[in-house]
């Protein structure tokens, strides 16, 4: 049975990956197509670093993503503390209108935005995908702070307000360190799911402004480009990077 699932785990991982490690190798073709592997060259990713309009959209997609995960860690951190301190009825519902944003469809809420913010005539562009990556980053972010707030001693908080402790220095004191490992998951996760949403920074997204998987999505309708294949390289090794991070980080807070 081990066996069995060692070997069903290998060949997820092959699905999974060869694909990934097919584009990448292709980053490295001195052909201009995917036909066939004529030589190793570096041309594509030097393309990549001369294209001043997309290393534009780089850095406008990594703010975004930045800023985005930033604020819903914030608001997703205390609306979890809210969904806990409420009465049990109340809590189930809250709990069940953030899970509905979590299964909802990505088109469905992208239309939603886009059909939003015309409708009050607010301009599409920067902000607009920022506020909603905001919102659908929000319900990432309790969903991975509430168990571990369920998770925590009620007489840790108890014996620090019998000790004379107020609301600010309780939660900076006791509940912040507690909760530190999971805000840290949930700003990762919001992180990773602004930086490669498409359906819905494709609804709302105007004209001056772009996102990596716009543009690689615009650049691929024109025809395939190695500059892809090499811009999808880069993206892969940041997101390892950032994996090996939030491992060290997680595990440092951790021991704490």
């Amino acid at each position: 049975m081990k066996k069995f699932s060692n070997l069903y785990l290998t060949l997820v991982f092959i699905v999974l990956y060869l694909p990934i490690f097919y584009l990448i190798y292709y980053a490295f073709n001195s052909g201009g197509d995917m036909n066939s592997f004529q030589g190793v060259t570096l041309e594509h990713f030097q393309s990549v670093f001369s294209d001043n309009r997309l290393m534009l959209i780089v850095v406008q997609t990594f703010l975004l993503a930045f800023l985005s995960s930033l604020i819903a860690t914030i608001i997703g951190t205390f609306g979890a503390i809210y969904i806990y301190q409420v009465r049990r009825k109340l809590q189930d519902g809250l709990l069940s209108a953030n899970n509905i944003l979590m299964v909802a469809p990505d088109v469905m809420i992208g239309a939603a935005f886009l059909i939003l913010f015309t409708t009050i005539g607010f301009q599409l562009g920067f902000v607009s995908v920022l506020l909603s990556h905001i919102a659908f980053s929000i319900p990432i972010v309790v969903l991975m702070v509430l168990p571990r707030l369920k998770e925590m001693n009620a007489d840790m908080i108890s014996a620090a307000y019998d000790l004379g402790a107020s609301h600010s220095q309780m939660f900076r004191e006791i509940m912040l360190p507690y909760l530190t490992p999971a805000i840290i998951a949930g700003y990762f996760m919001a992180f990773t799911y602004s930086l490669d949403d498409f359906a819905v920074t494709f609804f709302v997204t105007g004209n001056g402004f772009s996102t990596l998987s716009v543009e690689i999505y615009s650049r691929a309708r024109q025809g395939i480009s190695l500059e892809i294949n090499a811009l999808s390289a880069l993206v892969f090794l940041f997101s390892i990077v950032l994996v090996i991070g939030y491992y060290f980080i997680s595990r440092d807070k951790e021991e704490a």
